[in-house]
């Protein structure tokens, strides 16, 4: 099944090892997984505090790196942002930014987590992560 859904996706941090403002080494299997989510047709949007030359650095590389984003820093390619009329949120599906509660999973784990459905909860003080599609449940923040 072909995905019509948007990710927002920060960099520093997810994309890339934290190394603000220069660019730092990509983080594991992080390419290979946008590639993968890209070609499964969900449209990718960075979203990141970047901005001026940062940010078309940040742009670039990810290009480089065979990515090329739907949007940045908005919610759709084009938009024209009036901050008298509307809000900064980016209007996406689900948010991939190592600031999460629990911290940044890794690229296999963000993976499973957009593909399998998963949710997480809080059972019994422990936090329970469970899938829609393997009607399992697992304790733990992440598998």
């Amino acid at each position: 099944m072909i995905s019509n859904k948007k990710l927002a996706i920060d960099f520093d941090g997810t994309i890339v090892e934290d190394a603000y403002p220069s660019i730092g080494k990509p983080k594991t299997f992080a390419f290979e997984t946008l590639k993968k989510l890209q070609s499964e047709g969900y449209r990718l949007i960075l979203w990141t505090y970047r901005s001026g030359k940062t940010l078309d650095d940040a742009v670039e590389f990810c290009k480089k790196n065979g990515i090329e984003f739907y949007a940045v820093n908005s919610s759709f390619e084009g938009e024209v942002f009036d901050h008298e009329t509307q809000s900064r949120k980016i209007d996406a599906d689900l948010f991939v930014d190592d600031r999460n509660l629990g911290g940044f999973p890794g690229w296999g784990e963000v993976y499973e987590i957009i593909k399998q459905k998963i949710e997480f909860g809080i059972a019994n003080g422990e936090v329970q992560a469970y899938s829609k599609l393997k009607k399992e449940k697992k304790k733990g923040l992440f598998w």
